[in-house]
């Protein structure tokens, strides 16, 4: 495999782009299972297939976008889904999850339609929903570099506050935090991240990059900082154990990625259910 990656592009690309990913989507997926927002990355997830199924038409009927990386398109739906919740959880102040099945029934909505009149799947759309190693290209990698690099950044910068938001908000309001505002830039972020990690992951499966990882390191952390560190550290073992098993096996990496990260969420809930029951 390592003479693999030396010798083929595509395979630098997919292993280097899946290093970042394994970073980014845990770390934010951090302040998402915090803040009880789990779902929306199952709904931008698939606002991004509307947009990539979108592009997809427009480019094999009218050729409007021939030429143009289908993520763009992906990310533009994402971003405006994302903007929509918003707009949706100040419409329903007080049944503001409403917003999240919401956008998330119009996303399927458009995708299908958008599939439909592109007369049916494809194999470039099939890698978009289950990822693929080898779609992954120098251009791919370029965009998800230059994302990561905003997105840890802003958390660097925005960390007290996003804490602060994310266990406490009306505290954080009092404190004179701008608190719409952080959030308007945080659920761009995801966006971003859920457009950037399709072509690894897959669209339906990136969300679940974004929680399990969290969800194991919350049964073993003793603190927020020791969640994202393993967080982390648990999502970078998925998608490398997921990548290097996906190569030698041909199997699908999005599914080997996801399934090791099932499997580390086990492991976890075993220690700690062993760990309480040892006598002190």
């Amino acid at each position: 495999m390592i003479q693999g990656i030396l010798q083929y592009e595509f395979l630098q690309n997919a292993f280097l782009t899946g290093i970042i990913i394994g970073i980014i989507a845990p770390l934010l997926g951090v302040f998402i299972v915090v803040r009880r927002l789990s779902l929306i990355a199952d709904a931008l997830s698939h606002v991004t297939l509307a947009g990539i199924a979108a592009s997809l038409f427009l480019e094999k009927k009218f050729m409007l976008t021939s030429g143009l990386n289908p993520m763009y398109m992906g990310m533009a739906f994402s971003v405006m889904g994302s903007l929509f919740i918003e707009k949706l959880r100040g419409v329903y102040k007080h049944y503001q999850e409403l917003a999240i099945p919401i956008i998330l029934s119009g996303g399927i909505g458009l995708g299908v339609i958008f599939i439909s009149l592109a007369d049916g799947f494809n194999t470039d759309l099939f890698s978009y929903l289950f990822g693929s190693v080898s779609a992954v290209s120098r251009t791919d990698l370029y965009i998800i570099i230059f994302i990561s690099i905003i997105v840890i950044a802003l958390i660097i910068v925005l960390y007290k506050e996003l804490f602060l938001l994310s266990f406490d908000e009306e505290h954080a309001k009092a404190s004179g935090i701008a608190a719409k505002s952080i959030h308007f830039v945080f659920i761009i972020m995801v966006a971003l991240v859920i457009a950037a990690s399709m072509r690894v992951v897959g669209i339906l499966l990136v969300s679940s990059l974004m929680t399990l990882p969290v969800a194991a390191s919350i049964r073993i952390a003793k603190g927020f900082k020791q969640t994202i560190f393993l967080s982390v550290l648990f999502g970078e073992t998925s998608v490398l154990g997921g990548l290097t098993i996906s190569y030698y096996l041909d199997l699908a990496p999005g599914g080997t990625i996801v399934m090791i990260a099932v499997l580390i969420l086990i492991l976890t809930i075993l220690i700690k259910k062993m760990s309480t029951a040892r006598p002190v």
